[in-house]
C-alpha cells in the first residue's frame, strides 16, 4: 500500500513538475517576447500628435471686423465644395459667419469692390459677412474647399444675387 501511495505521489509530483516546467517557459517565453515588443516600440516611437493653429481672427479676408455671434441656438453646418478648374461661382453674400480650408487647387474670392484674395492650397479663409463677392477656379485642377458655417435653423448659407452679371 506505501509502495502504491509513494507511486501515485511520484507520478504527481512528476506531473506537477511538468506543468510547473511548462508554465515557466511559456512564461519566459511571453516575457522574452514583451521585452523585444516593448524595444522595437522604444526604438520605434508612435508620432505624436501634432496640432498646428491655421488661423484666429476676428475679421474676414477683406479686413473688416466679424459681426457678433447669433442670438440663440446655433446651427453649425460644415460643406465641401468642388469647383472645376475655370468655374465661376455667381455673385452672393454670405448672412452667416464662415471660414474654411482649401484642400486642393487656388481659389480666388472677388468682392463687388474689386478687391482679391487668392487662397491657396493648405491655407485658411474667412469669408465676407453680408458683403457681395464671387469666387473663381482660375486654375488647372478642380478646387477643394471645406467650409464651416456658424448659422441658426432656417438661415441660408448665401443668398444669390444673379441681378448681377459675371464678367
Amino acid at each position: 500500500m506505501k509502495k502504491m501511495m509513494y507511486s501515485t505521489y511520484g507520478r504527481l509530483l512528476s506531473k506537477n513538475w511538468v506543468i510547473a516546467a511548462a508554465l515557466v517557459i511559456s512564461g519566459s517565453t511571453f516575457v522574452l517576447t514583451a521585452c523585444k515588443e516593448a524595444k522595437a516600440q522604444e526604438d520605434n516611437p508612435a508620432p505624436a500628435v501634432k496640432s498646428v493653429e491655421l488661423i484666429r481672427t476676428s475679421q474676414s479676408w477683406d479686413g473688416v471686423e466679424l459681426p457678433d455671434y447669433l442670438q440663440g441656438r446655433p446651427e453649425l453646418v460644415a460643406v465641401k465644395y468642388e469647383f472645376p478648374a475655370g468655374k465661376k461661382l455667381g455673385w452672393h453674400h454670405h448672412p452667416v459667419m464662415n471660414y474654411g480650408i482649401l484642400v486642393q487647387g487656388e481659389l480666388t474670392i472677388i468682392g463687388q469692390d474689386g478687391k482679391e484674395k487668392t487662397v491657396h492650397e493648405g491655407e485658411a479663409v474667412v469669408e465676407m459677412v453680408n458683403t457681395i463677392h464671387h469666387g473663381e477656379n482660375r486654375g488647372k485642377k478642380p478646387v477643394i474647399l471645406y467650409m464651416f458655417y456658424l448659422s441658426q435653423k432656417d438661415l441660408p448659407l448665401a443668398v444669390q444675387h444673379p441681378e448681377i452679371p459675371l464678367e
